[in-house]
C-alpha cells in the first residue's frame, strides 16, 4: 500500500510527536527529589554534634552550613545513636582532588579516644571529588580502580554485603551512574538506612548500598580528610 503526499507527511509527524514524548518521559524519569522537608525532619546544627578527634577550628557552624578545614584527619559525630532513618546533606569540595565522607552506624567502641588521624568503624558513604583518581595515581603510580568518585558505600571495620557493581575486590558498592559534580560544585546526597541497609541516591538518582549491616545502629560522623570541604541543608528523619 502506497502512502499518499499528505499521508506521508502526517506519519512523519506523529513519529516526530512520538519521539518528543518518549524523550519528555524519559527525562521525567522518577528521581528521589528529597529535600527534608515534611513532618519529621530535623535540620542538624552544632547541638547535634560532639567533637571526637579534631582540631578546634576544623569544624565551624554557621547560618550557611557546616565548613571543615580537613586538618586533621578525623570526624565529628551526632551526640545520638540512630537505627532507622533518612539523611539529605549536600556537600562540596573546595579544592580538586578533595576527600571526605558520612560514616553511618559508627560504632561507639571505635569512637572513644580516637587519636587524631584516625577514622571510626562504620559504614562510609564516600565524598569524593573527581579529581582525586588522577591526583591518586600521579602521587602513588598505582592504578585507580579499586574506588570511584561517584558515590562508593562500603564498610571499614563492620559487616556489609555491597551491592552490585562492586569494586575488582568485592568490598565497596560501586555507583551503576557517574552523577557527582567537581569541586565548586554543590552535590546532594540522599541516604536510607533501614533494618541494616543502606541506599544512597547521588544528586537524585540511586546509585549504590549495601544490606546485611552489622552492627546497623551507631553515630552518624561526618569526616575531615585533608582538604577543606562544606556541607549544608543536612537534615534527619528518624523511622520506625
Amino acid at each position: 500500500m502506497r502512502m499518499t503526499a499528505l499521508q506521508s507527511l502526517k506519519y512523519a509527524i506523529a513519529c516526530s510527536l512520538s519521539l518528543t514524548a518518549v524523550t519528555v518521559i524519559a527525562a521525567d524519569a522518577p528521581k528521589a527529589g528529597i529535600d527534608g522537608s515534611g513532618p519529621g525532619w530535623h535540620t542538624m546544627v552544632k547541638a547535634d554534634f560532639e567533637r571526637v578527634n579534631d582540631a578546634d577550628d576544623t569544624w565551624q557552624f554557621s547560618e550557611s552550613g557546616i565548613f571543615c578545614t580537613g586538618q586533621p584527619v578525623g570526624v565529628i559525630r551526632t551526640k545520638k545513636q540512630y537505627t532507622n532513618f533518612e539523611l539529605v546533606v549536600e556537600w562540596m569540595h573546595e579544592k580538586p582532588a578533595g576527600n571526605s565522607g558520612v560514616f553511618v552506624w559508627a560504632t561507639p567502641e571505635s569512637l572513644k579516644g580516637l587519636p587524631p588521624g584516625r577514622l571510626p568503624k562504620g559504614i562510609e558513604v564516600q565524598v569524593l571529588d573527581n579529581g582525586y583518581r588522577d591526583q591518586y595515581e600521579k602521587s602513588s603510580g598505582k592504578k585507580g580502580d579499586w574506588f570511584t568518585t561517584h558515590g562508593d558505600v562500603f564498610a571499614v571495620g563492620v559487616k556489609l554485603n555491597p551491592f552490585e557493581p562492586k569494586s575488582p575486590d568485592g568490598s565497596r558498592s560501586f555507583p551503576r551512574k557517574e552523577l557527582s559534580k567537581p569541586s565548586g560544585h554543590w552535590n546532594h546526597y540522599y541516604v536510607r538506612a533501614i533494618n541494616g541497609e543502606v541506599r544512597l541516591w547521588v544528586n537524585g538518582e540511586e546509585v549504590s548500598g549495601g544490606t546485611g549491616a552489622s552492627p546497623s545502629n551507631g553515630y552518624l560522623c561526618l569526616e575531615s580528610e585533608g582538604s577543606p570541604v562544606r556541607f549544608r541543608n543536612m537534615k534527619i528523619r528518624e523511622l520506625p
